[in-house]
């Protein structure tokens, strides 16, 4: 199979979007993902999956932590921001959950230490522990067959 269809097919799978962020030496960098899931409640862990090439990789390495802000669907502009489809003259203003940058306003923000690595394929896998969270109320940003899109409920067929 072609690297197009295959992509294509792993699109028709709604995801929420995220960003993940890392500091390295007092600098925050920011990448718009959409691979993470939880693994285990005992411990607390996640997954995130990120490319070979990304840069994101060493900078995950070389902190040792990192936060995964799950965006909610006015967040779109930071999705962009962070995937590189929009540039932005300004900085953008990361929060703190304890020592680790966070997206301001995200609908669940994750501080986690990296608990283990494993290659993949052209990805990395990284676990996560997660140490602190915090939730907010609001729909989350959805992304399905290369567009964003919103959430919407669907009314239970009456019986």
């Amino acid at each position: 199979m072609e690297d197009r269809q295959f992509r294509n097919a792993m699109g028709k799978f709604a995801t929420g979007v995220n960003v993940i962020a890392a500091e390295v030496d007092g600098e925050v960098y920011g990448m718009t993902a959409n691979a993470f899931m939880s693994v285990s409640l005992d411990p607390k862990l996640i997954v995130i999956s990120i490319g070979n090439h990304a840069k994101m990789l060493e900078r995950i390495r070389q902190s040792g932590k990192f936060s995964v802000n799950v965006l909610s669907c006015e967040q779109q502009e930071e999705s962009m921001r962070f995937a590189g489809q929009k540039k932005f003259e300004d900085k953008f203003d990361f929060g703190r959950l304890g020592d680790t940058p966070v997206v301001e306003g995200a609908l669940c923000q994750l501080s986690c230490e990296v608990y283990n690595e494993h290659t993949e394929g052209d990805h990395v896998l990284f676990i996560g522990k997660v140490n602190d969270l915090v939730l907010e109320e609001g729909d989350p940003l959805i992304f399905n067959c290369g567009k964003y899109r919103k959430l919407e409920a669907i009314e239970e067929a009456v019986k």
